[in-house]
């Protein structure tokens, strides 16, 4: 029996969970639509904050998470949520104790973080916040462009290029709706054609640091980018569920379901596929994947049904840190 009908809607559902609170009436004037330099130093003055005040320990319940990924100088699995940042770090888990914003097309980078998404209670930066990005575990943001603008939901960034793919979904101050990449972090934009990308797009990804190299997972299938976004090929027979991608030096890992959820590698350079055993996920599918550049062995899943799982085996087995939003 094939299932898609019913991880479809269920995917859905997580991936647009982030945006039905915030995309109502604006909050009131003097939280969020102030100007940029006002935002600014709102948000990136941290300096007395230590890192033990920043983050406390959490043994809560995580929903609605829209990226994660391994911060190289944090040393830490990082998940962004619907209500601020929580970190997997050394068989603990912690939160941040402030900045709760609703990360949107986060992408963990070796020195922190780019995303979108909205701002969390309190904040005084405008709704949406556009493109941000953070080098101090999200300690204090950077201001990129286009916030009061664009929530960039599909955006993929290079683990150590720091260049930026993103899919616009309307018109804005610097482009028109469609496909954009920046090789100089988001000073100047080049419109791409997204050829041959076929259905609704979950995910991006690019390569660490070939930025020509990136990765679609769709209702569709999984589609590979050589040329920088300009055109695209699928990976994938029809008839499959793309549902996450992400690169490592040398392969593309990407998730799909059909009958049932599978994690797949794929060598671009030759066509070779393997698939990797996976934990028990019935009627669920992956989300997203991180592996921890420092040791390649150590492979993350989140899924669907909130569920999160760590290898330390390349995909040999599995421990269970998250079940169903609540931390293990």
């Amino acid at each position: 029996m094939n299932r898609k009908w019913i991880l479809a809607p269920l995917m859905m559902g997580v991936l647009l969970a982030g945006c039905t609170e915030k995309d109502g009436p604006e909050p009131p004037e003097a939280e969020t639509a102030v100007d940029n330099e006002a935002a600014e130093t709102n948000e990136t003055d941290g300096t007395a904050e230590t890192s033990e005040d920043f983050e406390v320990a959490f043994d809560g319940r995580m929903d609605h998470v829209h990226g994660m990924g391994f911060i190289e100088n944090e040393e830490g699995l990082y998940f962004a949520s619907h209500h601020g940042l929580k970190i997997y770090r050394d068989g603990e888990w912690l939160e941040t104790s402030e900045h709760f914003h609703d990360y949107m097309g986060f992408n963990a980078v070796d020195d922190g973080f780019f995303t979108s998404g909205h701002p969390g209670p309190g904040s005084m930066m405008q709704n949406p916040i556009g493109i941000q990005r953070s080098k101090d575990g999200g300690r204090s943001l950077d201001h990129m462009g286009f916030e009061g603008e664009t929530d960039f939901h599909g955006m993929a960034v290079g683990y150590r290029s720091h260049h930026l793919f993103v899919m616009n979904p309307q018109e804005n101050s610097q482009m028109g709706p469609g496909y954009f990449r920046s090789e100089d972090e988001g000073k100047e934009w080049q419109e791409v054609e997204g050829a041959g990308l076929d259905g609704e797009v979950s995910s991006f990804a690019m390569h660490p640091d070939d930025s020509q190299l990136i990765a679609a997972a769709t209702t569709e299938g999984i589609f590979l980018s050589e040329d920088g976004g300009d055109s695209f090929t699928p990976v994938t027979e029809e008839g499959i569920y793309g549902t996450a991608v992400f690169f490592g030096e040398s392969a593309l890992y990407y998730a799909t379901y059909g009958t049932q959820a599978e994690l797949i590698t794929y060598t671009w350079e030759n066509g070779e596929q393997q698939a990797l055993e996976l934990p028990d996920l019935p009627e669920d599918g992956i989300l997203y994947i991180a592996q921890n550049p420092s040791n390649t062995d150590e492979i993350a899943i989140y899924t669907a049904a909130g569920h999160a799982f760590i290898s330390e085996d390349g995909g040999g087995s599995w421990n269970q840190i998250l079940n169903a939003g609540q931390v293990e």
